[in-house]
């Protein structure tokens, strides 16, 4: 009994400590930069968020230089999550978890400058008048410009005769203001301050700015699958009249949380499930927060998603108990093919005092006969001296287990009848003179009277 409620708290504190390792916080290490971009701030959010929370998983923000640097991070394994920028190249070992944000490109042109005694250059209204032309790029990021060159490359304009300048993300507004270029681009959000504050400088003299529509977004998108055709909402950066005044078509791409595919499945089920839920607690007073979107869990997408995430957005989430019944299951099998082994070389270590319990059980029943036929009280003090040492042996016997309770009762029926035949000789030695009892044994050790 003691031997089998061991055994039930081995297999009870087992599963409990495997549910505590498995239910322990798991600490993510998240690559995502450049420093003070929008990105950053998100994942900052979302790191102290968790904390509160209590979920099971915490964030650990690495800051890079940008997204291609993350996607290195992640390349290299020295983070297990990371931002990346949907038309760059993606690690071969990335899966998506979710859509941090989509970004919008903008490509407009200020109001012409009036300026007296000069002709004004001609006027651009379409991306084929880009060509000869001075075009400024928001931000120092290399797929900007990148970006660009698709776009001018699918309306045949020869990048040779355009030229192009990238101006910091913070630099911008002023660059525009001294009218440093004759059209620029934009990416980002469609909230994005960093594009109202560009387009909001280009204003003078009381004019708008000329927004370039990008009619072959599908085309383009058919071609470079990493991008899709979007719009941008009439009045998208304020202003009066409303910028732009009506739905400009364009192209967008996706900011993705990817992680490694090497990372748990129910590692990423659970930060998928607690990133989502965090999101409806900040989007109220953190807007960047309302732009994560559930990842694309169709087998034919551009960037897969991690079977954690997907269990989670398509509902096959595992419990605990479903992750690891097989661990279970297998653990009690081994646990009981241990036991049985125990038991068996247990067994076989007592297999000799289980012999020699039964030699000595055999003497008890010969000494039975020895006692009916003895003629000395001596002789039977020395067998009963020797069947109480009997008696303590088969005693130890029972209480080590190499004897059962069936085999101790047929001890004891020997036992009894080997002193019901004592008590017997004894009376009977007592009632004959002593000068039979001498001559009866004299004769037994000579063979003569």
């Amino acid at each position: 009994m003691f031997v089998v409620l061991a055994a039930l708290l081995a297999v009870v504190g087992a599963v409990a400590a495997a549910y505590y390792f498995a239910m322990r916080p798991v600490t993510l290490r998240i690559a995502v930069g450049p420093a003070n971009s929008e990105d950053v701030k998100v994942i900052q959010t979302l790191a102290q968020a968790f904390v509160p929370a209590r979920g099971q998983i915490r964030l650990r923000p690495m800051q890079t230089d940008g997204a291609r640097a993350s996607a290195q991070a992640l390349a290299e394994s020295k983070a297990d999550l990371a931002i990346i920028r949907g038309d760059l190249d993606v690690p071969k070992n990335a899966q998506a978890v979710a859509t941090l944000r989509k970004n919008v490109v903008v490509l407009w042109v200020p109001p012409a400058a009036k300026v007296k005694g000069k002709t004004a250059a001609p006027k651009i209204t379409r991306i084929v008048h880009l060509a000869g032309r001075r075009i400024g790029v928001v931000g120092r990021t290399e797929a900007n410009v990148n970006l660009l060159k698709v776009i001018l490359q699918q309306y045949g304009v020869d990048q040779t005769k355009v030229e192009i300048v990238q101006f910091p993300a913070h630099e911008a507004a002023e660059a525009i203001r001294n009218q440093k270029a004759d059209a620029y681009l934009a990416a980002g959000p469609v909230n994005s301050k960093i594009t109202t504050d560009a387009i909001t400088a280009s204003t003078r003299d009381g004019g708008v700015p000329t927004f370039l529509a990008i009619d072959s977004a599908a085309a383009i998108a058919q071609n470079h699958p990493v991008y899709e055709a979007s719009e941008i909402p009439a009045g998208s950066f304020g202003g009066s009249p409303a910028r732009p005044e009506e739905e400009v078509k364009t192209i967008s791409f996706s900011h993705h949380i990817v992680a490694r595919k090497g990372l748990a499945e129910s590692t990423v089920a659970t930060f998928t499930r607690q990133l989502f839920a965090t999101r409806q607690t900040l989007k109220t007073d953190f807007p960047l927060a309302a732009q994560i979107e559930t990842p694309d869990t169709d087998k034919d997408a551009v960037l897969p998603a991690h079977p954690g995430a997907a269990a989670y957005v398509d509902g096959d989430e595992k419990t605990f108990f479903d992750r690891y019944s097989d661990f279970i299951w297998w653990g009690l099998m081994g646990l009981s093919a241990m036991g049985s082994a125990g038991a068996w070389f247990a067994g076989y270590l007592k297999k000799d005092e289980r012999h020699n319990n039964s030699t000595l059980r055999e003497r008890l029943l010969d000494m039975i006969a020895a006692a009916r036929h003895s003629d000395s009280t001596e002789e039977l003090d020395q067998m009963q001296t020797e069947a109480d040492d009997i008696l303590r042996d088969t005693l130890r016997c029972f209480e080590h287990g190499t004897i059962e309770e069936g085999s101790l009762t047929a001890f004891n029926i020997a036992l009894d009848q080997f002193h019901n035949a004592v008590a017997d000789r004894k009376a009977v030695l007592m009632s004959l003179p002593q000068s039979l009892q001498r001559a009866g044994a004299q004769f037994r050790a000579t063979g003569t009277l």
